[in-house]
This record gives C-alpha cells, sequence and structure tokens, in this order.
C-alpha cells in the first residue's frame, strides 16, 4: 500500500522530469538558433557585431535554461529522503548559480560592447505580456 507520502515524491518526482525536460529543450533550442547565426555570420563577415549578437543569444537561452534546471533542483530538495542527497543537490545547485551569474555577466559585457559600437541588440527571449 502506497503512503501519501510516497505519492507526493512520486508527482514531485514528474514534476521535476517535466521542468529538467523543458531546460533541456530551451537550452537545446539556444544551440540550433545559435548554429544558424553562427553560419550567417561566417557567410555575411562583413556585417559587424554579428558574432556578437550570437553569443548573445545563445547566452540568453542558457541562462533561462538553466534557470528551470536550477527549479528543478530546488523541487528534488523537497522529496530528498537523505542529507547525502541534499547535499549532492546543494552541490549542483551552487554550480548552476555560478554558471547562471557569470552568463549574465557575459551578456552584460556584450551588450555594452555592442552599445559602444552603436550597434542594436539582438532580439532576445522575452516573457510575452
Amino acid at each position: 500500500m502506497e503512503t501519501a507520502q510516497d505519492t507526493v515524491r512520486e508527482a514531485v518526482d514528474w514534476i521535476v522530469l517535466v521542468i529538467e525536460s523543458l531546460g533541456a529543450l530551451i537550452i537545446a533550442l539556444g544551440a540550433v538558433i545559435a548554429v544558424v547565426l553562427l553560419v550567417r555570420a561566417l557567410t555575411r563577415p562583413t556585417e559587424p557585431g554579428s558574432f556578437t549578437r550570437m553569443r548573445l543569444v545563445l547566452a540568453s537561452y542558457l541562462v533561462l535554461g538553466l534557470e528551470f534546471q536550477l527549479a528543478a533542483d530546488v523541487l528534488k530538495t523537497a522529496v530528498a529522503p537523505t542529507f547525502t542527497e541534499i547535499g549532492q543537490l546543494a552541490a549542483i545547485a551552487a554550480i548552476r548559480t555560478l554558471l547562471n551569474y557569470f552568463l549574465a555577466k557575459e551578456i552584460e559585457s556584450q551588450k555594452a560592447e555592442l552599445a559602444e559600437r552603436g550597434e542594436d541588440m539582438p532580439p532576445l527571449p522575452t516573457p510575452r505580456h
């Protein structure tokens, strides 16, 4: 007989799987878009800043994907039965948070570089209101 705790753990496991999958799909989508932009940048070398734009787009998708992965990690800690598992999840979350932080810094740096050259920002993924 399954207890309520087992039911909750199983439900959270499914939710975590969905959120992790969404994060992976976002990162994969960003990689595909970045490859397309890279090919364009290589075939049109006269467009200044095209490589920087490609990096900004990829970094933005990576940040968004990592946010989803981090959300899944937070949910995992809610049902982690041992301190060892909680410690492992905390380490993973810390690494993802650091990656996210440095990617955000890179995005700001690239934005400043484009602004110095008087170029427009590429369209980045934003929430629709």
